[in-house]
């Protein structure tokens, strides 16, 4: 389904056809996307020439560029000055899983929050321009797990293009965050996950997602769209069927039991080949015992697809794990031009025809859960080198002359309930955070977790076995010394290891620059600044919470700025002694000459058009002012605050602490905390916002008349007065009340 939505009025008739949604999604979209050619007046298109070779002060793609490196040449902050690097704003994000990519074009950032929201701001000084709350349906989270992610967006013309997690491709006026198309490309009811967003490659949208076995491999798609209309261009499915030549690998396993081999991260894109390349995940059930056996290769899973941009016809693949125990290969392919000479010393398995001296162009990382790392021609996919990255026993030899991997047999279950030991185990190794790239040392970096694990199949027969039909217990590799965070540097074209860093806490995506430095985070809420050459920390902050985004770097009028981000680690139960904090924030860091301390430039935020009341004005809200009433107006009563006392008592007291101070990390929402969220917003975005929310691990379970109630509450608790009547379940009217 394709829809162009160029004006906010359209969403009424579009309400109105639909009927009643959810009020607390819906009501946030509609609310806070109020159009304006005011948000950003002077944006200039973004082109593919600008994607493909970005400006140094931009960071345009998921990666900057869309060889995956996370380079930035920038050089204002480097070794020797990065000891007097200071946080210059901060900015509190809205709930839920957060791992989102800053993308910054002339000196404004939009940043992708949980559940599709996304921020327009002044990325010098902090100021909020617009935001965007994508109307997300009331039962996604019954249908979909962890449904929230968004890792990134992209840009294009005048656009900011995202992956929905209701299925749906779209686009905003980066101007101004009002919706201009959408396109349907799955229900999201049958199984189809989009925590990951868009690049664009050759004006294509292009992406992938996880897919639950519900959805069968109707789900399992990698599609292209037309950036500046969302009209789908192509869709391919990594899961072989029908007239593919890879079919014969499944055995005799039928379409519809070809299930979840996904592609839920972010490709990489070669110009010049026409190539995009995109790894795959494993299948469900992983046990191959539960299939058609241990001697099929069940294509593509855990592969490198190298797919032509403008058909999506799977060119060339390589299959880098036939899997047992969810170990996908998603995560980035590094496109690098280098000669190829791996030194024996560390390489453990490598081609053995390898022309000395010859610039191959490669595609190189660790893309899978084992840490191994492997090279590739990217113009043939085929074998260059391979090498582990940390302790693992899953893959026991790689054969140089055809690059087939062979499986450790001591890892392949052979009936169900064996006990097996596996290193690492499923959360990895590696996962979804990004290694990075610099050419000034041609050394890859990779972030990395020394995990084990102890791993049965379960018998399908003695009940439900989960989506993956598998058990485990995964806990940190004795052999690492205590250590689950490690970083090691290994020099591109020898593939030896330059040096490693280990930590307690897990670490989390780099970022390398010009200025010779590896910018780090990790799971305990530190910033790290790292020389490259040495792996020596030259800086270091806690920022308070486990640091989950994607960091990026870019410059505002000759000032060299950092953005990190942080959110929930899913793996924080392997160091329970360390406080691993779980508020969404967004942090951005300069140099003392950047103007610390300092608003930054006046921007105009986005206002509502028309005069209030009139038919065809969007409704306030949502930071940008001009409401026909004020919460400081008494627009509860004393009767409903007290019945969201009780409703607080029952469900929220238990996080947020009787006193709505927080308790257990989680944030306050009474005081200066609540106010400097919530003061310039609108009445029913605090109402959608706690609908969305709470209570923790249900939200949306409460009935409307007890969102209603506990919003009076919390009003109440911030200082806002009582009135004579009570809040109504009226989005206008709700829109309409500012919190001032």
């Amino acid at each position: 389904m394709h829809r162009l939505i160029p004006m906010i009025s359209a969403w009424r008739t579009e309400m109105a056809r639909m009927g009643k949604l959810a009020l607390g999604t819906a009501l946030t979209a509609l609310v806070i996307t109020a159009a304006s050619a005011q948000g950003v007046p002077d944006f200039v298109p973004v082109t593919d020439a600008e994607i493909q070779n970005p400006d140094p002060a931009d960071w345009l793609s998921w990666r900057r560029t869309l060889d995956s490196w996370g380079y930035s040449p920038l050089d204002q902050i480097n070794t020797g000055n990065v000891q007097n690097l200071r946080m210059v704003w901060a900015m509190p994000l809205n709930p839920g899983h957060q791992e989102g990519t800053p993308l910054v074009h002339d000196g404004i950032m939009y940043f992708p929050g949980p559940a599709d929201t996304i921020h327009a701001i002044d990325a010098a000084s902090g100021q909020l321009l617009w935001r965007y709350a994508r109307d997300l349906p009331e039962d996604i989270g019954q249908i979909l797990p962890v449904y929230d992610t968004t890792r990134n967006v992209a840009l294009y013309g005048n656009l900011i293009i995202g992956n929905g997690a209701d299925d749906y491709l779209y686009a905003l006026d980066a101007r101004t965050g009002e919706l201009v198309w959408e396109t349907q490309i799955l229900d999201y009811h049958k199984g189809a996950k989009q925590s990951s967003g868009p690049i664009i490659a050759n004006g294509l949208a292009i992406t992938g997602r996880s897919c639950q076995p519900e959805g069968g491999p109707q789900a399992c798609i990698i599609t292209a769209h037309n950036a500046e209309t969302g009209e789908e261009v192509w869709r391919t499915s990594p899961i072989a069927q029908g007239d593919d030549p890879n079919d014969a690998t499944w055995g005799d396993v039928p379409l519809e039991d070809r299930q979840q081999v996904g592609a839920w991260m972010i490709p990489s894109f070669d110009p010049e080949l026409g190539l995009v390349y995109m790894g795959t995940s494993v299948s469900a059930p992983t046990p191959k015992i539960r299939l058609a056996g241990n001697d099929e290769t069940y294509l593509y899973h855990n592969s490198t697809l190298a797919l032509d941009v403008a058909t999506g016809e799977i060119v060339w693949h390589y299959q880098h794990l036939v899997d047992q125990w969810d170990m996908d290969h998603t995560f980035p392919r590094m496109l690098i031009d280098q000669q190829v000479a791996p030194d024996p010393a560390d390489v453990e398995w490598m081609a053995p025809d390898i022309q000395p001296g010859r610039t191959y162009r490669t595609l190189s990382g660790v893309p899978g859960k084992t840490g191994v790392i492997y090279t590739l021609d990217r113009e043939t996919g085929k074998f260059l080198w391979a090498r582990p990255s940390l302790r693992q026993n899953i893959v026991a030899s790689i054969d140089g002359e055809s690059g087939r991997v062979t499986v450790n047999p001591e890892t392949i279950p052979t009936a169900y309930g064996e006990s097996i030991t596996i290193c690492p185990g499923p959360t990895g190794g590696a996962n979804y955070y990004a290694p990075a790239y610099s050419p000034l040392t041609q050394t890859m970096y990779f972030p990395l977790t020394n995990t084990c694990a102890e791993m049965s199949a379960l018998d399908p027969g003695e009940g439900d076995t989960g989506v993956y039909g598998i058990a485990s217990r995964t806990y940190a590799d004795p052999e690492a010394g205590g250590m689950i965070g490690a970083i090691h540097a290994v020099n591109a074209v020898t593939g030896a290891s330059e040096w490693t860093y280990q930590q307690r806490a897990g670490t989390q995506s780099l970022l390398t620059t010009g200025g010779g430095l590896l910018f780090a985070g990790d799971a305990e809420g530190f910033v790290l600044a790292m020389d490259q050459r040495s792996g020596e920390v030259l800086w270091s902050m806690n920022v308070g919470s486990s640091v989950t985004g994607y960091p990026a770097t870019f410059a505002v009028d000759g000032q060299q700025y950092v953005a990190v981000s942080t959110g929930f680690w899913l793996s924080d139960n392997f160091t329970p002694e360390i406080q691993h904090g779980r508020q969404n924030t967004l942090f951005v860091f300069a140099l003392p000459e950047a103007g610390i301390g300092h608003r930054g430039p006046k921007r105009e935020q986005v206002n509502p058009q028309g005069a209030m009341g009139s038919a065809d004005a969007p409704p306030p809200g949502g930071n940008i002012g001009g409401f026909s009433r004020a919460a400081s107006d008494g627009v509860f009563s004393a009767a409903q605050a007290q019945a969201g006392l009780a409703v607080y008592q029952t469900n929220c007291a238990a996080c947020h602490g009787a006193d709505l101070q927080g308790a257990g990390g989680t944030a306050p929402i009474r005081g200066v905390a609540f106010m400097n969220k919530w003061r310039g917003r609108s009445v029913a975005e605090l109402f959608a916002y706690t609908r969305d929310a709470m209570p923790m691990g249900s939200p949306g379970s409460l009935s409307d008349p007890d969102y209603l109630a506990v919003t009076a509450y919390m009003l109440e608790q911030n200082g806002f007065p009582a009135g004579d009547t009570a809040l109504d379940l009226d989005e206008a009217l709700l829109a309409a009340i500012g919190i001032d």
